[in-house]
């Protein structure tokens, strides 16, 4: 279901990453149930072999290339969707204990199967992001938090900053027209500060940018506000 291995080998070889023949075979799998969920729950738009080797693997492997993420450390992924970057992060690296969290209880029972099926040993939580960052189990309890989705990066910062302990990161996969400047405010409100932002192009020549926020202090107790208030006036 995806590139042929020395084809996928090289993609990722010129993209700074290693693909061992192991992992070649749990993201083949991966995406085959991907495909095959895709038929009867809306999981993504980029179905062909290429695409998900490239824009959905490849791309969500990108902080990989960084010295930013410590041996065993404790992932969350905000509104995961399809697993991304999440799955692919925990087939690289197995040693990363990973939850996955998204807000779609049919999303989540996917998630739940790809992580039972190969043996990841993920957790998988059914929750909007604003419930799950209150909750005393799951808030400031993360060495990383990562998010792939399409919300400007004020908004995301107040979702997912409240996960990540102190000393921790906050992850941003973003296409290149934002400017992590714009969340100023917000980081700063929530207890964080920019570390790095890194500019890459995949291969077939889509521009990306990964912002990383680093947690210095402790997030207020009234973040995250509830959605309208957040969307109404963002940080």
């Amino acid at each position: 279901m995806i590139l042929p291995y020395n084809e996928a080998e090289e993609m990722f070889r010129s993209f700074g990453l290693c693909l061992s023949e192991d992992m070649y075979r749990q993201f083949d799998a991966y995406a085959e149930l991907l495909v095959e969920w895709n038929e009867k729950i809306n999981l993504t738009a980029i179905t062909d072999a290429q695409g998900i080797t490239e824009k959905h693997f490849l791309d969500s492997l990108a902080a990989f290339r960084n010295d930013i993420i410590p041996q065993n450390a404790s992932v969350i992924d905000v509104g995961t969707g399809a697993g991304f970057p999440g799955i692919p992060m925990k087939i690289y690296r197995n040693d990363l204990k990973v939850t996955l969290l998204d807000s779609l209880n049919k999303r989540v029972n996917f998630l739940s199967e790809v992580s039972d099926r190969f043996s990841l040993g993920m957790n998988c939580i059914h929750s909007r992001a604003e419930d799950g960052a209150k909750k005393p189990e799951l808030r400031e309890k993360f060495d990383i938090a990562t998010a792939r989705a399409v919300a400007p990066l004020p908004i995301l910062c107040e979702y997912c900053l409240p996960y990540v302990n102190v000393g921790g990161c906050f992850i941003a996969l973003k296409g290149p027209n934002e400017n992590a400047k714009d969340s100023f405010t917000a980081y700063r409100t929530l207890g964080a500060e920019i570390a790095d932002i890194t500019e890459y192009q995949l291969p077939c020549g889509d521009k990306r940018q990964l912002v990383v926020y680093k947690k210095i202090k402790d997030t207020p107790a009234k973040y995250p506000r509830n959605p309208s208030q957040i969307d109404k006036k963002p940080l």
